[in-house]
């Protein structure tokens, strides 16, 4: 089932070109074609996706530049391209002619307590700017207009701030929410929605990440409008327009030029809050059933457990900038530091769970010479999957391997005819899209990691995402100022952990 729900915009920038605002939120009742529906907590993880427009995937106007889950929901920041479309979507969400947020939701596990369809776990695939949001008196906010944009009037903003308590229609659910549905979204009561919390007289030039960095340094080094300005930001600690330091953490998933194979397609959970070692119980003996005779006695089973041992790592990058650096660079610059860093964090991270998957997986005998040819990627995906099965009975999700390897299997073909680097080519057994780092092989999702390299031993594996898990904490930054040279030190950092919880859901290619 894919449910798509309408939410809030709360920023919007059209100098940095970005839109921010919350993208679900959790526990709170929405009505669709469906019925009353809400979201719990966690039940939807933060994802790369892109911004369409009025959900639809030809019209695409911008990607993820961060996406943070709070215990109030999803908040997310887009980065939107300078294109016609992505020029207008800016101007419309400043005037408020299109100034809402919906989600696309796949939706995986739900349940129907008293007449609200409740998820409990789904997937986000795309979000979308759209004209008619869900609660009408949740608008754009705070808008930094380019130089070339006509100012908005009194009247205008007033409208978009109406008062609070506004009710709309609303519909009820059915007993049981049909499955594999797509589920178009309605308008949803709102309730307690006061006077804009990014409103101020004058507005704070705080709107992203970037420009919060910015004004952090020039607090520490004494500029007070800046330091009045930061401390605003932390004053609303729940709006994504102005981001507290604690909100740059999920920038790291929503580059666009960041994609981590090896984490994407696994499962992923939020770290523990304390510890640099956790442990997740595991069942090492299984109840047993056979059939019995009446009156013949049941042999128990005595239920037997261990402990998984999982081991915190930290990661922390460190960017260092001259005094005349921040003082006479173009604020983009600060933008440009995150990305690096945020980059290079992801890119740490992806590797470091890359090779726990190498070193946990098992393999079999090696009988495919290097570089794998079309009729033996086949078999040896064949062999992945019936060894993940035999020893997890859970199905294979994808096949991972490294761009030597990739590049090898969008060459292959059969009597001169490509048979993995198009949709649906004659012969075609799956598709390797030149153009993305995802297709499939053999039913399977493909994956391309930079973390795996050569076309030999090592550099693809087949795995099931549940035998593997990452828990990954927020990223935070630190400044700090070194008056001995007038630099200014940027700290990025954060914590995770690969579990490997059965060691044989992950099959590694071994060359003869």
């Amino acid at each position: 089932m894919k449910l798509t729900m309408p939410l809030t915009i709360t920023a919007a920038d059209s100098q940095s070109r970005t839109i921010s605002g919350r993208v679900v939120t959790w526990n709170e009742v929405g009505s669709t074609s469906a019925g009353l529906t809400s979201f719990l907590p966690e039940s939807i993880p933060t994802k790369n996706v892109k911004l369409l427009l009025e959900h639809d995937r030809t019209r695409p106007i911008g990607k993820v530049l961060s996406m943070t889950a709070t215990d109030q929901g999803i908040d997310a920041v887009f980065s939107i391209a300078p294109t016609n479309a992505g020029n207008d979507a800016l101007v419309e969400a400043a005037t408020g002619l299109r100034d809402g947020f919906s989600v696309g939701v796949k939706v995986d596990a739900w349940d129907n307590k008293d007449g609200v369809l409740t998820i409990s776990k789904g997937n986000l695939d795309e979000v979308s700017l759209v004209s008619d949001p869900a609660i009408d008196s949740a608008r754009v906010s705070d808008v930094a207009a380019s130089e070339n944009s006509d100012p908005v009037d009194e009247e205008t903003e007033t409208k978009n701030n109406q008062p609070e308590g506004e009710q709309v229609d609303t519909t009820t659910v059915q007993d049981q929410a049909p499955a594999e549905e797509t589920v178009e979204a309605a308008k949803v009561t709102a309730t307690n929605a006061g006077r804009p919390v990014l409103f101020t007289s004058p507005r704070s030039p705080i709107v992203s990440a970037a420009s919060f960095l910015e004004h952090s340094v020039k607090a520490a080094r004494g500029n007070e409008d800046s330091r009045q300005y930061v401390v605003h930001a932390n004053s609303t600690a729940d709006n994504p327009g102005l981001i507290p330091t604690r909100q740059l953490t999920e920038v790291v998933n929503g580059l666009a030029d960041s994609v981590r194979a090896s984490i994407d397609s696994i499962s992923t959970m939020a770290l523990p809050n304390a510890g640099m070692t956790f442990q997740i119980p595991k069942l090492t003996v299984m109840p047993t059933v056979s059939q019995v005779d009446e009156l013949e006695t049941v042999t128990p089973t005595n239920m037997e457990t261990e402990f998984i041992d999982v081991d915190v790592k930290s990661f922390k990058g460190n960017q260092v900038m001259s005094v005349e650096l921040a003082d006479r660079s173009d604020p983009v610059f600060y933008q440009l530091l995150l990305q690096n860093l945020t980059a290079a964090y992801a890119q740490a991270t992806n590797e470091y769970n890359s090779a726990k998957i190498l070193l946990g997986s098992t393999s079999g005998s090696p009988a495919y010479a290097a570089p794998i040819s079309p009729v033996n990627i086949l078999k040896w995906i064949s062999d992945g999957s019936v060894s993940i099965y035999q020893n997890t009975r859970k199905f294979a999700d994808a096949v991972v391997m490294s761009p030597a390897q990739w590049g090898n299997v969008m060459s292959m073909s059969v009597d001169g005819r490509p048979i993995y680097n198009a949709l649906q080519p004659q012969n075609a057994a799956g598709n390797a899209q030149p153009r993305s780092l995802r297709g499939s092989i053999n039913g399977i999702d493909l994956w391309v990691d930079t973390a795996l390299s050569g076309t030999g031993d090592g550099s693809m594996y087949v795995i099931n995402r549940d035998a593997y898990t990452w828990f990954e904490s927020p990223a935070l930054t630190l400044t700090a100022n070194n008056t001995s040279n007038g630099s200014i030190s940027v700290l990025l950092y954060g914590y995770g952990a690969t579990a490997t919880k059965i060691a044989a859901g992950a099959y590694n290619f071994q060359a003869s």
